[in-house]
Parts: structure tokens; C-alpha cells; sequence
């Protein structure tokens, strides 16, 4: 019996989900105190992809445990990064349990990274005429975009084919190796020519083509980032090397068997249980209904062309993050028209007395809400607004006293905003002050607690 080729493949990069569901959502727990919130986010991400691609063949992707190839190159490779939390870490397993039970194919291989795995079984399908579709928000990965291939950046609705990755970075995918060699890598430690950047990058490959372009012509290039460059040459070449996504793992399994399976709802039913998720128990016990949560990707198997679409969402509900200087100015615009506004303040984990803010959360009115990431560090993670930028504009309308403003726990967020030199003003209602006044017998207080409490949620 011979298995058919796919029309479509759909790759996750799973690890990538992983840490922005981490960061991106409030630490849920149950009510043993076990963390939910990034195996809540990771899934819900998953069901989304699954219910807009609608399509048979897919396969979720996670980093192994352990060291890979690169660290035999480099030692210093991503040597900088701190361990993984624990409540991050003791959601992995529940993870893949249910991914597993969802019957989607999970693939964990030792040794190399998931975006090696997401190269191989790309390259594979390409060489089979096969239209992929990864899910990502890793910039290292548009190396792999070809006439095959493309991008899907689920957080910020972005989609690149190869005239999106030359728009987006300047250069064509088969240079983003260049790229990337150039300028380094902070969050993977990759080295690079120090003092340059992504103008520098651009300007050299605009001019010299290539990276071996460029060292040819190293003696031609002036200044101090000249010198820095012929003084770096072999550490450019070794950047070079860690920034290449393998196409050649040796995997157990080859693009025909990556199909979903049935679901094991027993199995399904019994994770859910034990983390306490209620609305997904009960989509469950209604036959037919899990799995279709709402999305944003559609792929017209009609032509196999892949299309953007705009992210639906709950009907009336629209969340969006704030990445560029245009949407700051769009939110600060419409904040200044209001009465009053909802905030909320992501920030390190540490005292809040001298902690750092990540991001900023602002809701306008019921169902319209925009996120600010401000400090976000993860694999994947994307370009940021500058802070003190972020927090200039903001001022005047957070301390503006003629609009109200409204939250959970406001006494922290006030505190947090003055390690900014902003005063948070005037505070009308605090919802942690609120829940305490009308149960105040309560053992627990959280915003997870609350909507479980007052929203049966």
C-alpha cells in the first residue's frame, strides 16, 4: 500500500509558542497551585492553526532537551540564557500529552533545534512540490521561504513569502544567513562583527552580495566597523555557521506520515480534569465541538495558494498587539478622547518596588484591549517599541486626572509606574479591592480567581 503525498504541510514551531504563551498570559494555576497558563496558550494557539488551516498533515515541533551540534561549535552558544523557569518547565509534559491526544504528531529530536526538524521536513516536502506553511514567530526561519514555503507569524498577523521576507528585512531569503551572520544573535549569543547592525548588514549585502562577498572586499570597507570586520572574519564565519538551519536530520519519520490522527477524548477529558479547564471539558461533552476555536490563516486548497486573512476573533472581541510608532500614536490618540480606560502591567519577576516593565495592557472599552511588549525576551520574540519612547507618549494620559483609570491590583501598578517617574492617576476602581469588599472570606484573590468566581470561567 503506498502512501499519497500531502497537497499541504503544516509546521509549528512549537518551542516558539511555547515561550510567548509563557510571557504573554497571566500566570493561571489551579487550585493546587499548578501553572496552566503556558499549556492554556500553547494549545488554544494550536486549536486556532488547526481550525484555519483545516488541513490533515501537520506536525507540532519542540526543542529537545539538552545541548545540540551548536554547542560543539560554540561553546558560548546561548550559554547567556538563564535555566528555564520551573513554571514554565512543569508545563512542558502536560503539553505534549495533550497534543498527543489531540492525534497530532509531535516530534522531539535530540541533538539539533526545532527549527532543524522545521527545515528538514520543509525541504523535503519542497523537493516534493509540497506547499508548506510554518508557523512561527522566529525570524531565523525565513531562511527557509522559498516559492514552497512561507511564514505565518500568528501574533502579529503576518505572513511572508519571499517578496514579504525582502520587504521585511531588505534582503532575499536565501541571504538571511548573511544577514543574520552579520549583525549576530543576542538572544542565541550569536556573535557577529561587533558595531554592526541592521543598516550595516543591508548596506554590505546591497553592495557586496554575499557574505563571502564582503570578505572579499573586507579591505575596501572604511572605518572603525571596517577594521572591526577584517579583525573578525573567522567570527563571522562561525556565525554564519550557528545562524544555518539544517536541512539533513536524521528523522525517524518522512513528510506522508505526518497526519493527524482521532482524538483520545478520554485522555483529553482526564488532562483537562486535573488542570481544571472547564470550557474545554464541557467542548468535550458536546461530540464534535473541541478543536474548532477561531483563527486567522486560511489556505485555499482550491489552488494550494496560501492567503491572509485577518485574525477573527470571539464575535466583538479585538485584541491587538502594539508593535510599531504608527499604532502608539493610533492608541495614545483614542486614549485621550476617553473617561476612563482599563491598564494592566507585565513586569519582571521580582519585587515590584524596583521591577522592570515588559508590557503594558489596555482595554478602551468591553472587548477592545491592545498589548504593549516593552521588554520581552524569548526565542521568536518579536521587534519591540523602545521603552522610554513607549512611556513618553503614555505620561501625560496616565497622569492625565481628568481620565479614570481602572484595574486589578492599581497600588502595584502605581508603584511600578513610579520607577518611571509617572504617576498613575486618578484610580477609581480597583477590582482586587473590589472582590476582597464583596467576599471577603475568600482564601484566594487572583484575576484567574475572580473570573473563575464571578464569570464561571
Amino acid at each position: 500500500m503506498t502512501v499519497s503525498q500531502p497537497k499541504e504541510l503544516v509546521l509549528v514551531d512549537g518551542s516558539s509558542y511555547l515561550y510567548r504563551a509563557f510571557h504573554a498570559l497571566p500566570p493561571l494555576v489551579t487550585s493546587r497551585g499548578q501553572p496552566t497558563g503556558a499549556v492554556k496558550g500553547v494549545i488554544n494557539m494550536i486549536r486556532a492553526l488547526m481550525k484555519a488551516c483545516d488541513h490533515e498533515n501537520i506536525a507540532i515541533v519542540f526543542d529537545a532537551k539538552g545541548k545540540t551540534f551548536r554547542n560543539e561549535i560554540f561553546e558560548g552558544y546561548k550559554a547567556h540564557r538563564p535555566p528555564m523557569p520551573d513554571d514554565l518547565k512543569s508545563q512542558i509534559e502536560p503539553i505534549h500529552q495533550i497534543i498527543r491526544a489531540m492525534g497530532l504528531p509531535l516530534l522531539v529530536v535530540e541533538g539539533v533545534e526545532a527549527d532543524d526538524v522545521i527545515g528538514t521536513l520543509s525541504q523535503q516536502a519542497s523537493e516534493n512540490g509540497i506547499k508548506t506553511l510554518i508557523s512561527t514567530g522566529d525570524k531565523d526561519l525565513a531562511q527557509l521561504v522559498n516559492d514552497h514555503v512561507t511564514l505565518i507569524n500568528t501574533m502579529t498577523n503576518e505572513m511572508l513569502d519571499t517578496d514579504g521576507v525582502v520587504k521585511k528585512f531588505g534582503v532575499k531569503p536565501n541571504r538571511i544567513i548573511d544577514y543574520l551572520a552579520l549583525m549576530g544573535d543576542k538572544s542565541d549569543n550569536i556573535p557577529g562583527v561587533p558595531g554592526v547592525g541592521p543598516k550595516t548588514a543591508l548596506k554590505w549585502l546591497q553592495e557586496y552580495e554575499s557574505m563571502e562577498g564582503i570578505i572579499e572586499n573586507a579591505n575596501k570597507i572604511s572605518g572603525k566597523v571596517g577594521e572591526r570586520l577584517r579583525e573578525n572574519l573567522e567570527l563571522l564565519r562561525l556565525s554564519y555557521e550557528l545562524a544555518t538551519i539544517k536541512l539533513d536530520v536524521d528523522l525517524d519519520t518522512d513528510i506522508q506520515n505526518l497526519t493527524k490522527k482521532e482524538d483520545e477524548k478520554q485522555v483529553l477529558h482526564e488532562i483537562f480534569s486535573k488542570m481544571e479547564f472547564k470550557t474545554w471539558i464541557k467542548e468535550l461533552e458536546q461530540e464534535g465541538t473541541y478543536g474548532t476555536s477561531s483563527t486567522g490563516i486560511e489556505i485555499d486548497s482550491g489552488n494550494s495558494d496560501l492567503k491572509e486573512v485577518a485574525i477573527p476573533t470571539p464575535k466583538g472581541v479585538e485584541y491587538s498587539p502594539i508593535l510599531s510608532k504608527d499604532d502608539l500614536d493610533e492608541v495614545t490618540d483614542k486614549l485621550r478622547e476617553l473617561k476612563k480606560f482599563s491598564i494592566s502591567v507585565e513586569f519582571k519577576d521580582t519585587h515590584f518596588m524596583d521591577a522592570a516593565i515588559l508590557g503594558i495592557a489596555i482595554s478602551i472599552e468591553p472587548g477592545k484591549a491592545f498589548y504593549i511588549p516593552l521588554g520581552h525576551d524569548y526565542p521568536g520574540c518579536p521587534e519591540q517599541l523602545p521603552i522610554k519612547h513607549t512611556l513618553k507618549s503614555l505620561k501625560p494620559i496616565i497622569e492625565n486626572p481628568s481620565i479614570i483609570k481602572v484595574g486589578y491590583d492599581l497600588k502595584q501598578i502605581r508603584h511600578l509606574f513610579q520607577n518611571y517617574d509617572i504617576l498613575l492617576q486618578p484610580i477609581k476602581s480597583d477590582l482586587l479591592l473590589t472582590s476582597y469588599v464583596l467576599n471577603s472570606v475568600a482564601v484566594k484573590h487572583s484575576l484567574a480567581d475572580i473570573a473563575s468566581y464571578y464569570l464561571k470561567i
